[in-house]
């Protein structure tokens, strides 16, 4: 026998190894790069969620602020004493208004209420016990004072004259008989609505100009989004609206504009930082309602996650990888060794050729008389399973017979009537009889096809069923017994029209023989009852039949299921077993559960799909 020398493969796997680790790194550097481009777009697009609804949680906030401080200048334009003050100038009439105006700014959080005269000279406030009162100060030259004269109703968000503080100003117009009476404003300040923002994400809101008017950042406050010309600086200026700011504009790249798409932004809150800019229309006012939602750390534990995570699968491909080439590496040596094997095995292998053949030519005579041996099984099986369903079918028979009798002696007595009726030349009511004769004869024909279908011998293969039609093709073949023993049937009809895999008729044998051990268990029974329910949970249809009789002792429930158990005194104790094979060829499961009275048998079966 001749060695066989394995060939030189050392070249062609330094090849080989020098390519696997080039695509390699190749692979592992754009799964890598692409994971975290995918996981960085992702995270983006959760952000401009996360950041859109904040900034309309903002909006909703402040929008809700505002809308409770503009019914008060509201009402106030309406009190007859504040227009009685504004007309006489009464000194009691002014205390009185003072303190009554002193207690709505406590009650409703207004940082100060005052009224004007028609000459824009503040005749009573809120604050009048304090060192800043605005009694006797002169605000004709504001333009909530101007706009409010003109038109009734105005808003202006500036510095506070006295204050320094910035605010909200809402002023109304006092209408008398004479005509304008004075202004009522009322100063609306948001040191408490920022400091709740301070306490998240910067947030600000913007009038219609770009200037930042209420901020959760104090130094962001009087800056602008975008420059503003120089003729409204001098105007704002002029009206002393935010006194001597400079408005500069915000260090945000790219400036966050109203009605632009959540974008990335550089803004300097703390440093430069990586912000969602989102932003949200307070509608009547002007306003938007800006937030920043930081997306540094998030991107960069969304990309580093999914950095790792590509790279770990990438690896565990690799290696998978190398472990085939070095697989195949080894091959070529393995082949020569196995060649070598391969021909000693020969010479073995011819050795006990002339055994094997005889062992297989005995296997073969073995495997064909097993073969006939379950073949003549299945065929037992089947004629177990007819004979079970022709006794059952011997059981209801005299019932069917009994159902079957009175429509026939109807027909008899319908047939006599119409015979007479035509004598009487009355074709109408003769024609009625035949008709309730041809009612009585589907009725029967209903009956026997059913008798029919059910006594055929059938080994049709599993196939979509609806239970409905199986059940009432059972409830057909028992009602002569149910309605003989006054039993009381209950359907739960809800999930009845599910399908299952399975074979109608042998599936109604299965439902039979339950309903007949339901029926003989409820056999001189108080008020028997027999429920049908059927429930589908997911990929399975329980179909249950109960009773309320005796139930099943439990040294018999052992047994159940085993051949010639049986507790009945004729019974051969194979109904039971014979509907759960039955079950069983269908991919389901036939079972007892406890129940509080009575028996309770389960049937689950595969589910059809649709």
């Amino acid at each position: 026998m001749t060695t066989m020398r394995p060939p030189n493969l050392a070249d062609p796997i330094v090849r080989r190894w020098a390519a696997y680790f080039a695509v390699s790194v190749i692979i592992l550097a754009a799964v890598v790069g692409f994971a975290g481009a995918v996981a960085e777009r992702r995270a983006e697009a959760d952000l401009a969620r996360q950041a859109q609804t904040s900034a309309t949680l903002h909006a909703a906030v402040l929008r809700s602020e505002l809308a409770k401080h503009r019914s008060l200048p509201f009402v106030l334009a309406q009190d007859p004493d504040v227009a009685e003050t504004l007309r006489s100038a009464d000194p009691r009439g002014i205390d009185a208004l003072n303190r009554k105006l002193e207690t709505l700014s406590g009650g409703t959080r207004a940082a100060v209420i005052y009224v004007l005269n028609a000459k824009g000279r503040t005749i009573a406030a809120s604050n009048w016990r304090e060192p800043t009162s605005f009694v006797g100060s002169d605000y004709s030259f504001r333009p909530y004072f101007k706009e409010a004269s003109a038109k009734g109703v105005a808003e202006l968000f500036a510095l506070g004259t006295v204050s320094r503080r910035p605010g909200l100003f809402m002023s109304r117009r006092v209408e008398g008989r004479e005509g304008m009476l004075g202004v009522v404003v009322v100063k609306v300040e948001f040191e408490a609505l920022e400091a709740e923002w301070s306490a998240a994400e910067p947030a600000f809101v913007a009038d219609p100009r770009g200037v930042i008017l209420v901020t959760s950042i104090p130094a962001w406050r009087f800056s602008t989004l975008t420059r503003l010309p120089r003729a409204e600086q001098e105007q704002l200026r002029t009206e002393h609206r935010f006194g001597d700011a400079p408005f500069s504009v915000l260090k945000a790249s790219p400036a966050p504009l109203a009605g632009r798409p959540p974008v990335l932004t550089t803004a300097a809150a703390d440093g430069d930082t990586r912000f969602m800019a989102a932003s949200a229309d307070l509608g009547a006012a002007g306003w938007t309602v800006f937030t920043f939602t930081p997306v540094g750390e998030t991107l960069r534990t969304a990309v580093a996650g999914a950095r790792a995570i590509a790279l770990l699968v990438g690896l565990v491909v690799c290696g998978i990888a190398f472990a085939l080439l070095r697989w195949r590496g080894q091959a070529s040596l393995r082949a020569a060794r196995q060649e070598t094997a391969r021909l000693e095995l020969e010479a073995r292998v011819a050795e006990r050729t002339t055994e094997l053949r005889e062992t297989n030519q005995r296997l073969v005579v073995e495997i064909e008389e097993r073969r006939r041996a379950e073949a003549h099984v299945h065929l037992m099986q089947d004629e177990l399973v007819q004979s079970n369903k022709l006794a059952t079918l011997g059981q209801i028979a005299a019932g069917v017979a009994h159902e079957i009798n009175q429509p026939v002696a109807a027909i008899r007595a319908y047939a006599d009537n119409a015979a007479a009726f035509l004598d009487r030349a009355d074709d109408k009511t003769a024609k009625a009889n035949l008709g309730l004769i041809a009612g009585l004869t589907e009725r029967i024909g209903l009956i026997t096809d059913e008798l029919r279908a059910f006594a055929r011998k059938s080994s049709a293969p599993a196939a979509p069923v609806t239970v409905r039609d199986a059940i009432d093709g059972a409830l057909l073949l028992v009602g002569p017994r149910v309605r003989q023993q006054n039993v009381r049937v209950i359907r739960d009809e809800a999930d009845e029209a599910a399908r299952v895999m399975a074979e109608r008729f042998r599936l109604e044998q299965v439902l039979v023989n339950l309903l007949q051990n339901a029926l003989e268990a409820l056999e001189g029974a108080t008020n028997p009852e027999i429920r049908v329910q059927v429930a589908v949970k997911r990929a399975q249809v329980r179909i249950v039949v109960a009773d309320n009789g005796p139930g099943v002792a439990p040294e018999a429930a052992k047994s159940l299921f085993t051949p010639f158990a049986t507790t009945k005194p004729r019974g051969l104790g194979l109904g039971l077993v014979i509907s759960r094979d039955i079950v069983a060829e269908f991919g389901g499961e036939l079972s007892l559960e406890p129940a509080p009275g009575g028996a309770r048998f389960v049937m689950s079966l595969p589910k059809a799909r649709s």
